[in-house]
């Protein structure tokens, strides 16, 4: 489901909001506000699947509401609705909690039906779609590729969807390239997507360590951050620059699993995409820095948070 990067993202969002209190927020107050982003990045993924399957699931809508016109037509009583059985369609809908979350969080009740019905009108007409229709036989792949058609080439590319989903979820702006992948991560393993849970135990595990470790830590991170800066105009160096260094450092020292590689290469893709243009040759060169002088003086040996509450 959600990835690390996206778990850094938060965990940025959540230090970010706490700079803006002058840092004055309570470690406990700041992970509530962890739980709330990802609870509604939760949302807004669930939202966003719930959407598709309504669109498929509307063929069924569509041949009831023609057959119940005054004089229905011959094509009006015959109206295809094999998309409303596919076979991927209905392993979403039968996914564990999938239901209901979104009739429990009333995601239910942010549906535009007049969007749905637009979408699907869309699809009838696309050649994906008559091909499809026309095929006898079911296969995974032919089930995919349509209903992946459906999410990217007229979801996500619908002025009308993307109003919707700005309108009723804050973050669409922060998180659009992440529910995207998610959605298409998804389609792709529908057997290992959760809707209760959408981190799981153990990045929800990292979300909350990262988090407690770049607050409680930071002291010591700018430390090792400050004596970098002299080259670098402070009055110019971005807030979310700085938190992200500060994160790329605990990195470095406190979370043994991940590679020095993928940390400093992590921070420098999330400032390229969040900060300024320069952000991302910033973090570098100051990432860097700091894992040269801990490999040269032994000092990168990672121990884990836990263990260093005491230093």
């Amino acid at each position: 489901m959600i990835s690390r990067r996206n778990i850094r993202v938060k965990v940025m969002q959540c230090l970010y909001a706490a700079e803006a209190e002058s840092g004055a927020l309570p470690v406990e107050k700041v992970l509530v506000l962890l739980r709330k982003y990802l609870d509604q990045t939760a949302d807004l993924f669930t939202f966003t699947v719930y959407l598709l399957t309504e669109v498929a699931r509307y063929a069924e809508t569509d041949s009831r509401n023609r057959a119940a016109k005054h004089l229905p037509s011959y094509e009006d009583l015959h109206v295809n609705t094999k998309i409303s059985g596919n076979t991927l369609l209905w392993t979403i809908l039968e996914a564990k909690g999938f239901k209901s979350s979104v009739e429990e969080r009333g995601l239910n009740l942010l549906l535009e039906q007049d969007t749905v019905r637009k979408i699907y009108q869309k699809l009838v007409d696309t050649p994906i779609y008559q091909e499809y229709i026309l095929k006898e036989s079911r296969d995974k792949k032919s089930e995919k590729d349509l209903l992946s058609f459906i999410f990217t080439d007229l979801l996500m590319a619908d002025e009308d969807v993307t109003e919707m989903l700005e309108e009723h979820f804050v973050q669409w702006d922060d998180d659009a390239d992440m529910i995207y992948q998610m959605v298409l991560n998804m389609l792709s393993k529908p057997s290992s997507c959760s809707f209760t849970e959408i981190a799981g135990p153990e990045k929800t595990r990292y979300a909350r360590t990262l988090l407690e470790t770049a607050m409680e830590k930071k002291e010591m991170t700018m430390e090792l951050i400050k004596p970098r800066l002299k080259n670098w105009d402070p009055e110019r160096i971005a807030v979310l620059d700085m938190i992200m260094i500060r994160m790329g450092v605990c990195e470095l020292l406190f979370f043994e699993t991940i590679p020095v590689k993928v940390t400093i290469n992590e921070y420098i893709d999330l400032a390229k995409s969040y900060s300024t243009n320069q952000s991302g040759h910033f973090v570098n060169g100051i990432l860097d820095s700091i894992h040269k002088d801990l490999l040269a003086s032994g000092r990168l040996d990672k121990v884990d948070f836990k263990k260093s509450k005491g230093n």
